[in-house]
């Protein structure tokens, strides 16, 4: 039940915003900050029926500010979302922590660090920055699965930068949405939860569906109205998105349209290792046409680490090859059993080490010595490769590929395989975690 004092009344209405028909209950709502309202309420409730803890930061009271009774607050929240196995969101709005002098405060952020680091990959993080969210404290909410900002929100270690807007959150790959008004913020987390499993050790939850109009692309794939897309801002060649298909949780990938770089590998890995931590399956639909080398170091980083995302993740990974693709986003997302347990290619896919130009050059350059009209010559040779060597036909003659699947039924193909596989079971070897490059 809410608390009658007259104090934090924003932190209650944002939670209100949250819990189903704005009712939670809250927990240490007596504790005090050196005998004033500790700026934080923290409370459990029900999201679209699903358990769920959250705190809500007051920036009307002392600013927000963090100190012990805060820290203390936040973390027995963290601790019983461990206990319990419940999805925790954080509503951040604080000037920054509690000044005394001392390392109180950064005491106090450390706590809170490490009760989220506990639970990291055990329970979803949803951070909702919903005003100011400076120094430790945006390292509290960068922890988190997801980060939702709105867009008059701030998000800095250090103050007086525009690199500190919604907007850069959302470039950087940050910010998995940036929303219009706090109603539409806590929306999105609702949504977020509800496609989430309770914790890692949860089965996915189940949904009444129906299907799509069918087609290449995530929308002619996942069940209708189902999908919730997350960092659209970022990486433009590139789409990431929770959604169903069956009625049952999907992580949607869309690998490439052109040549992706590096803030697309990032994002896509980013997205892959969220999913494995909660063994959601993976579909990845793949046509890049290579890596935007740009900036060449970065790149290579890049790519290296959204191969080893995809082949260290030991849920279920579908890929299908809807276009042309070049180079190594194959080999990083489909390119063998570690990465995908199953890859499909359309009947006009392209799967090709380099460019087709430069394989005709390379392959057939005396046919392109005598030719009268070069560029007619190029395209023909061009045509004939990509329709013979670099073919789904040949791919899946070599065993490159698993099958070859025409759009209108792609849908019914994954929905089976998904089904085959979701008794796939994986023994890796004993480590701590790999060593990829971030």
């Amino acid at each position: 039940m809410h608390n009658d004092q007259n104090v934090n009344s924003k932190a209650r209405e944002r939670l209100g915003l949250l819990f189903d028909d704005g009712v939670y209950n809250e927990i240490g709502s007596l504790m005090t900050e050196k005998g004033a309202p500790s700026g934080v309420v923290c409370a459990f409730g029900y999201v679209n029926g699903n358990e769920v803890y959250a705190f809500a930061q007051d920036k009307e009271i002392s600013g927000g500010a963090v100190g012990q009774a805060q820290a203390a607050k936040i973390s027995k929240l963290y601790d019983m979302a461990a206990k319990t196995g419940a999805p925790i969101v954080g509503i951040h709005d604080s000037n920054g922590a509690f000044m005394d002098g001392t390392a109180a405060s950064l005491a106090a952020y450390g706590k809170m660090l490490e009760a989220s680091a506990v639970v990291s990959g055990v329970v979803p993080q949803i951070a909702v920055i919903a005003g100011t969210c400076a120094g430790s404290a945006s390292i509290l909410a960068c922890s988190s699965d997801f980060v939702i900002m709105t867009k008059e929100s701030e998000f800095f270690l250090a103050p007086n930068t525009s690199a500190g807007s919604a907007k850069a959150a959302e470039a950087a790959g940050i910010a998995c949405d940036v929303c219009e008004s706090e109603k539409e913020a806590f929306t999105k987390a609702r949504d977020i939860i509800n496609l989430m499993p309770m914790n890692n050790l949860a089965t996915l939850p189940a949904f009444e569906f129906e299907g799509s109009a069918g087609g290449s692309d995530i929308s002619g794939i996942a069940d209708k109205d189902s999908i919730v897309e997350l960092c659209s801002g970022c990486g433009n060649a590139s789409a990431t998105a929770l959604g169903t298909l069956g009625g049952s949780t999907v992580g949607f990938v869309s690998a490439g349209n052109g040549s992706m770089n590096a803030d697309d590998c990032n994002k896509i890995a980013r997205f892959v290792r969220t999913c494995d931590a909660f063994s959601i399956p993976v579909i990845t639909l793949v046509s890049s046409e290579g890596i935007d080398e740009e900036d060449t170091m970065k790149a290579v980083k890049a790519v290296t680490t959204l191969a080893n995302s995809y082949s260290e993740a030991t849920t279920v990974k579908i890929a299908v090859v809807n276009g042309k693709t070049v180079g190594p986003v194959f080999t990083a997302v489909a390119g063998n059993s570690s990465n995908s347990d199953l890859t499909y290619a359309f009947d006009n896919a392209v799967i090709a080490p380099i460019p087709s130009e430069g394989a005709v050059e390379f392959l057939w350059h005396d046919k392109l010595k005598g030719a009268s009209d070069l560029t007619a010559e190029r395209n023909k040779l061009v045509s004939q490769y990509e329709s013979t060597l670099a073919s789904a036909e040949t791919a899946a003659e070599n065993g490159y590929i698993d099958g070859i699947v025409a759009p209108d039924s792609v849908r019914e193909t994954l929905v089976a395989a998904l089904d085959i596989m979701a008794g796939k079971r994986v023994s890796k070897l004993p480590k701590k975690h790999n060593n990829i490059r971030f």
